[in-house]
This record gives structure tokens, C-alpha cells and sequence, in this order.
């Protein structure tokens, strides 16, 4: 009796769609997992290009701006104005100091003493305290009268300012000079006159006396 005889291709064609779709699988497990590892590489230099390590050069540092304070005050400041000084110094600022007639010689001088014995203030040399008081009624012109007089002053000591900024022993800043120089518009930096708002540039003193401000202080 003869035996029957198949083709061996066709005893073994029903296995071809097993390992069809066993590659198929395969195949699209290795493409995820290398997409995977691509997304995984891009997120982290990514993350590294947003998170240098910190350089700076002294050729950026000259580009940020220099601001001139009029830090003023009264009879029985002294001590406010060491506070707001500490508050508000940056090697990089210069600092008037200004004691009204209304306070003591001896304040005055205790005043010029703490900014000789302050190291680092010392070492830069940014700090002056105005020796020749001015009367400063706070219902007259006296108050501008005394900061455009403090204005002339840091002008002729100190002339590579950008910016003027008047305060007085009762404010405190919110940020140190760091955060202020990120507020920097490089446009205005607005200073109060107690009769208004103006702007002062370095070269040319620009005064912008605003009468909505005058309306709402009568």
C-alpha cells in the first residue's frame, strides 16, 4: 500500500502567521523602547541646558546698571538709616547720607563714623554722608530744594550712575539690590517727591511732575 505524500510546505504554512505576528510584536517593542530612550536623552540635556552652572564675566557685570541713593532722615534716625543701608548696599551703587538741621552734630557724626568702620563699605568707597545740612520742611520746596542739591552731589562724585533713587529712614525695600536690578526696564525708575512722581536721567536731570498726583494730595 502506498502512503500518501503532502508537501512539506504545505504541512508547515500555518505557522508562518505566528511568527508573523511574533515579529511584528518584536519589532514594534524595540522601536518603543528606542524612542523611549530618545525621549529620555532629550529630557536631559534639556533639563541641563536650562540649568547651567553659573558663569559671569566682568564684561556682562559692567552692562548692569548703577543706581545713586539719597538715603535722608531727621532728628532720631540714626539708627533707621544703618538698618536701610545694610538693606539696600551693593558694592555696585553709590549712597548719600543726609541728616536734616533738625538733628544733632553728634548724630551726624556717629553717622560718619559707623560708614568708616563698616569693612566693606571701607573698601569701596561708595558711601558718603553730607556734612552741611540742609532745612527740610516737608510742607515747602526744601524737600526738592534738597535732593536736587543731593542729586549735583552725586553727580560730581560719582558720575558713571545710571539711575537716582530718593528714600528716606521710613522705607525698607520688599527685595535685595539683586531682585531690583531684575526689575530693571532700562526706561524710567520713578522716585517719590512727596508732590508727585518724576524721572531722573543721569546726564540730563529730568524732572516730570504729574498733576493727577498733585490732585490727590490736596
Amino acid at each position: 500500500m502506498k502512503r500518501a505524500h503532502f508537501p512539506c510546505s504545505a504541512d508547515r504554512s500555518w505557522l508562518l502567521l505566528p511568527v508573523l505576528i511574533i515579529s511584528i510584536i518584536s519589532l514594534t517593542f524595540l522601536l518603543s523602547l528606542t524612542s523611549t530612550q530618545t525621549k529620555s536623552t532629550s529630557s536631559e540635556s534639556h533639563f541641563s541646558f536650562h540649568s547651567p552652572k553659573f558663569t559671569f564675566s566682568e564684561r556682562d557685570y559692567n552692562k548692569l546698571p548703577r543706581f545713586a541713593y539719597l538715603i535722608s532722615g531727621t532728628k532720631g534716625d540714626v539708627p533707621r538709616l544703618k538698618r536701610l543701608l545694610q538693606a539696600v548696599y551693593h558694592p555696585r551703587n553709590y549712597y548719600l547720607l543726609h541728616i536734616d538741621l533738625e538733628a544733632s552734630d553728634s548724630e551726624r557724626l556717629d553717622l560718619a563714623k559707623y560708614v568708616k568702620s563698616e569693612r566693606v563699605i571701607r573698601e569701596f568707597g561708595n558711601v558718603m554722608v553730607n556734612g552741611k545740612a540742609n532745612l527740610v520742611t516737608y510742607k515747602g520746596p526744601t524737600v526738592i530744594a534738597s535732593t536736587l542739591h543731593a542729586v549735583a552731589i552725586l553727580l560730581k562724585e560719582a558720575k558713571d550712575w545710571d539711575w537716582f533713587v530718593n528714600l528716606s529712614a521710613s522705607d525698607y525695600p520688599l527685595m535685595n539690590q539683586d531682585g531690583n536690578l531684575d526689575l530693571y526696564v532700562g526706561k524710567c525708575i520713578y522716585w517719590d517727591l512727596k508732590l508727585g512722581r518724576a524721572d531722573v536721567r543721569v546726564n540730563s536731570v529730568e524732572l516730570r511732575i504729574h498733576n493727577s498726583e498733585l490732585n490727590e494730595l490736596k
